[in-house]
């Protein structure tokens, strides 16, 4: 009796590792990647494919998109150029010289075989709203400008991403955009000028503080009243 006591909390404990060990992320390397003119795959053309297109497009890259069937946008996209659009069933050698593919399909089975397919030729892989099946995720992003502040669960909660996006956009107002804008500029005089490298990281430093930003947001008030 005991035995079979001590078996079945071994099993219990078993069980319950194996499913930490399933539900604890992998370790991702944060970035942000240049897009611009270089080769991008999409599998599928609805209304949520639609939405990664448009990612990919503001980022510059080239998308090739394979769909039988595309929404109006889809169309009006091939029809300016803006797209390559193959209106056919996904095919493995679409994936060739790609960066990477999104796939946003109905179909479980496609998606599995773009996801073996991609990686056996080292393509990084997004299977939207399939974390299992991703080598990247999409964030949830603060954009003002240059400035981009990416918030990512790692799948296990985009709910908890877009609220912290939220957030974010409140304390990380429009007036960033601006601002950011002036520190760049600011920057590059300053390495222009010829000076001791601690004395210009002081001033760069002192520039991007909280301090300086208050000052600019009272001096922008200032012009707009």
């Amino acid at each position: 009796m005991k035995a079979q006591v001590r078996a079945r909390v071994y099993v219990l404990v078993s069980a319950r590792s194996a499913l930490t060990v399933a539900m604890k992320p992998q370790k991702l390397f944060p970035m942000f990647l240049r897009l611009s003119d270089r080769p991008c795959l999409v599998v599928g053309a609805g209304a949520v494919a639609e939405s990664k297109i448009a990612s990919l497009l503001e980022a510059g890259g080239r998308v090739r998109v394979v769909a039988p069937e595309g929404t109006p946008q889809v169309r009006s996209w091939v029809e300016s150029n803006a797209i390559e659009w193959r209106q056919r069933p996904f095919q493995p050698d679409d994936l060739d010289g790609m960066v990477l593919v999104v796939a946003a399909t109905s179909s479980t089975e496609l998606h599995k075989r773009i996801f073996d397919e991609a990686t056996r030729r080292g393509v990084l892989c997004n299977i939207v709203d399939v974390p299992a099946l991703c080598d990247f995720y999409y964030p949830s992003v603060v954009q003002r400008g240059s400035l981009q502040i990416a918030i990512s669960t790692a799948g296990l909660s985009p709910a908890l991403a877009q609220r912290l996006r939220k957030q974010l956009e409140d304390e990380f107002g429009p007036e960033y955009e601006e601002w950011l804008t002036q520190l760049g500029e600011a920057r590059q005089k300053l390495h222009s000028a010829k000076m001791d490298p601690e004395e210009r990281k002081r001033l760069l430093h002192q520039d991007a503080s909280e301090e300086a930003f208050e000052a600019f947001r009272r001096n922008r008030s200032k012009s707009s009243g």
